[in-house]
């Protein structure tokens, strides 16, 4: 059977981190959308996704294909489903299609055709930004039980304060001495050749993915994921890296999502609670405008690329968008549009010859290569928001 992963109605909602993946590489939890759907279902899956993206996210087609939501989590109930599907067959939760089962791809489906079948169960699903940290705990769990199952941790050096050993899970080549870990309130996985410095204190959920790094003397309050070769330092709270993404000093990141190669200089603060304690609101590219997100605490919501300099101040609830450079004392305003530079004193465009000279360079440090298929991504981005940058 081939599986098509496809973005589905929540793309636009997912902006900033869906203008450079689709919505099945986004990463909840441990894993990423994708990675949980084939670690299921034993097999590679392909996407359908915006133009722009499809060179490097290609869809492969076959005579029967399953087309599944990027947008849910997989669960054991939903992945049985999935793969009991008949042709022209489609798995309903309310009247929001999960997945379906097609002999040709069609650019406009009509589910009145298909025989429904309705998922009763309960399912995490990821339509807004702000459900990546808000729902990242219960992911957290899933992925933990999911990839650790049948399988034995490494020993915990005796140097480490612990406490429920029975939660934490450490891959081969990971390295940790001195740290404090209270898996109590949820699993912490320590992933291959990750790093947890010592004086570090560690409160689960937390997933460290591959090559991660906790730095010396950090506070990390979960659910919280750093993704692969990311650093974190100073404190965390109930945040998602992607990967490949830096917060190495003090300062405070809470209730915020970071796509990958972002850097936030020393001593960088997001709020993640207004003052008045009211209910936040984000800018939301699908409406143009903020839409309200029923949470009291969110913070700051990052796209790939972008950067900001020591000392910098993030408003609750800001969005900034890919490939921003921001720098200088107060506070930016509450949406960065993407290839923004500047700060609270006002924004210049960020110009892609610039930017793809930084991007070149931050990447071949971790020896990836900055290739043409990227640049293609980003100077469609450029183009795409254009019209949010003030000329």
């Amino acid at each position: 059977m081939n599986y098509i992963l496809f973005d589905g109605p929540s793309r636009n909602s997912l902006l900033p981190f869906t203008f450079t993946r689709p919505v099945a590489d986004i990463r909840v939890g441990i894993l990423t959308i994708r990675e949980k759907w084939e670690t299921f279902l034993e097999m590679t899956t392909t996407t359908i996704t915006e133009d722009y993206l499809s060179d490097k996210y290609p869809m492969v087609e076959m005579d029967e294909n399953v087309m599944i939501n990027a947008s849910y989590l997989p669960n054991l109930e939903l992945v049985e489903m999935v793969k009991d599907l008949k042709v022209n067959q489609a798995i309903f939760k309310d009247e929001d299609v999960i997945a379906f089962f097609t002999k040709e791809a069609q650019e406009d489906i009509d589910f009145d055709s298909f025989e429904a079948i309705e998922f009763t169960e309960d399912i995490i699903k990821i339509e807004h930004t702000w459900d990546i940290f808000s729902k990242n705990g219960d992911a957290i769990q899933e992925d933990f039980n999911l990839i650790t199952k049948g399988r034995k941790s490494i020993s915990i050096p005796p140097s480490n304060n612990i406490i429920a050993a029975e939660n934490i899970f450490i891959e081969e080549g990971a390295k940790l001495e001195f740290t404090t870990l209270n898996a109590s309130s949820g699993p912490i996985y320590i992933g291959k050749d990750s790093e947890i410095m010592e004086g570090a204190i560690v409160r689960g959920p937390l997933a460290l993915c591959e090559g991660a790094n906790i730095k010396l003397g950090a506070k990390i309050y979960g659910p919280t994921t750093i993704g692969p070769f990311s650093k974190v330092g100073g404190e965390v709270n109930n945040s998602v890296l992607f990967g490949y993404s830096n917060k190495g000093h003090d300062g405070f990141l809470g209730n915020s999502v970071l796509g990958e190669w972002c850097n936030l200089g020393a001593d960088t603060n997001n709020s993640n609670l207004k003052n008045n304690y009211a209910e936040v609101r984000l800018w939301d590219y699908q409406t143009e405008g903020f839409a309200k997100t029923g949470l009291q605490f969110c913070g700051l919501m990052m796209g790939d690329h972008s950067k900001c300099g020591i000392n910098s101040m993030f408003n609750t609830g800001t969005v900034v968008g890919v490939s921003a450079n921001i720098y200088g004392s107060g506070f930016p305003r509450n949406f960065v549009p993407s290839f923004s530079w500047g700060g609270n004193a006002g924004f210049t465009t960020y110009l892609t010859k610039k930017a793809f000279e930084v991007a070149k360079v931050v990447m071949s440090r971790r020896n990836i290569e900055f290739s043409e298929l990227d640049q293609k991504i980003l100077e469609h981005v450029f183009e795409e928001t254009s019209k949010y940058r003030r000329q």
